[in-house]
């Protein structure tokens, strides 16, 4: 097991190093802009332009500027300064990563408990009139766009400009260290919207690869030995959750890196936000550093995900 993660995290290293390699070329290369007048703004002085060019490295061949840029990364994990407001992207990034870690674990917890709870119940009587209502709500919810029902839910519920004023509207976050209970609160309606859709595919895949489960000659063995039908069922579950694991990583990792219609509809200063922002600006050092920050979110994600295999499923072995 431990040949195996060392492995995987080696992988991981190679594939950070090919994320950083496309999204310099996109930047660097590619005719997006030159980074120094466009961190220049509007003092378009061929001296200036210089001094900055020189500041970046930007005077350097390309592969030099991609070792320095990897170097920085490796070793002081150093993403550069952002062109708009001249901060370091490492800073921006982490002042604003607990609010999309606070928004993506409390979605993801929701989504989960919430999917898997209606996927079983669908498979423990399919066909029912229980089992055609939920998955036609898993249905609709998997068409409608986040953004959509993010206004939906602010115009219904929003204390400001909602028709029943019970949740705090947008712009209302406020870090866990300040105020638990109104961090908890402004986070209500995003965790249901990021909820939503993800809740509605666990359901599904969970209610199919249950009742599928629940077919295994094993199963109809310890029926036959008498055990009692919860047992049998948490049994089932347990094999039947590994596709569920399989997304759930993928998921998150995806969601802590590309949260952005959530964060602007509720206006939640996250990374997804600052993103939004960065684009807006063609900020490059920073649409960078959240894009690297998203690959290695789901690595991760991926590597927790193999190694939680080997826990659930006694079948799987890792060498």
């Amino acid at each position: 097991m431990v040949r195996y993660i060392i492995r995987r995290l080696l992988w991981g290293v190679l594939l950070i190093i090919l994320v950083s390699a496309l999204m310099f070329v996109l930047f660097r290369v590619l005719p997006t802009g030159d980074p120094a007048k466009l961190r220049a703004g509007r003092l378009q002085n061929p001296k200036i332009i210089a001094e900055i060019r020189h500041d970046l490295g930007l005077d350097h061949s390309l592969l030099d500027q991609f070792w320095l840029y990897m170097k920085g990364i490796f070793l002081h994990f150093d993403l550069g300064y952002s062109y708009y407001s001249n901060a370091p992207v490492k800073t921006l990034i982490v002042e604003r990563i607990p609010a999309t870690i606070s928004l993506v674990i409390g979605g993801s917890i929701l989504w989960l408990t919430s999917g898997i709870a209606v996927g079983i119940i669908s498979a423990r009587k399919p066909g029912s009139r229980m089992d055609r209502a939920s998955m036609g709500g898993a249905l609709v919810l998997v068409s409608a766009p986040e953004y959509w029902l993010g206004l939906i839910l602010l115009y219904l519920f929003a204390d400001d400009i909602g028709v029943f004023k019970i949740f705090p509207g947008a712009g209302s976050y406020t870090p866990f260290t300040t105020s638990p209970w109104e961090w908890f609160t402004a986070l209500i309606l995003p965790w249901v919207v990021v909820a939503a859709g993800n809740a509605a595919i666990y359901a599904r895949i969970m209610r199919g690869s249950l009742i599928e489960t629940m077919g295994e000659d094993y199963i109809r063995t310890a029926r036959a030995k008498g055990l009692p039908e919860r047992t049998v069922v948490r049994h089932g579950v347990r094999s039947a959750i590994n596709p569920i694991l399989t997304i759930l990583g993928l998921d998150i990792g995806v969601l802590l890196g590309s949260s952005v219609l959530v964060e602007t509809v509720f206006d939640i200063p996250g990374i997804g936000r600052l993103n939004y922002d960065a684009i807006t600006h063609a900020d490059f050092p920073i649409v960078q550093g959240t894009v690297l920050l998203a690959a290695m979110f789901i690595i991760v994600a991926n590597i927790v995900v193999d190694v939680a295999y080997a826990y659930l499923d006694p079948r799987v072995r890792y060498s």
